[in-house]
């Protein structure tokens, strides 16, 4: 059942997900080369073999999506403190984003699955055509907490920190 009123504050394990998603897809993105390479070896008729960072890879891949889908469950379930704005403007841009990141994590893992494991072209092209979206909604993420911490001083990046239930 949907929370009725707004949470003042994130949960200890909504800000858990988030800090665990942060750390998986900069994973993804530091070891992305052992999976190139890999599906470099596989498009050219080759075996891929054994690699530990592909592994890492599709594991990190397929928990990004579960915790992603955990913290929308999270979301509908006990909600979200409401949004520190600056300005309307802000307000959008800053839920265009959210919206954008959650709808990344979960389709990256999905069109990478498609490639890897049915082979599927379109899909691989896809996933790289998504992850520079992620990349670049990563950073306006990024540089809206620290405009709220260091411009505003306002504490919304304080509420990832600090759980209040």
């Amino acid at each position: 059942m949907p929370a009725t009123t707004a949470p003042t504050g994130y949960s200890r394990l909504q800000i858990a997900l988030h800090w665990l998603v942060f750390a998986l897809i900069a994973q993804q993105y530091l070891f992305k080369d052992a999976m190139s390479a890999a599906w470099d070896r596989v498009t050219d008729g080759l075996e891929a073999g054994f690699d530990p960072l592909v592994l890492a890879h599709v594991a990190g891949g397929a928990l990004v999506l579960i915790f992603a889908l955990w913290r929308l469950t999270l979301r509908a379930q006990r909600g979200v403190p409401p949004a520190i704005e600056a300005n309307k403007l802000q307000g959008i841009l800053a839920k265009l984003t959210h919206v954008g990141l959650y709808a990344l994590m979960i389709l990256m893992p999905l069109s990478g699955s498609v490639a890897w494991f049915g082979g599927v072209e379109t899909a691989a092209q896809g996933h790289n055509v998504l992850k520079i979206a992620l990349l670049a909604l990563i950073a306006l993420h990024v540089v809206g907490a620290l405009y709220h911490q260091f411009v505003l001083r306002d504490g919304t990046l304080a509420r990832m920190r600090r759980a209040q239930c």
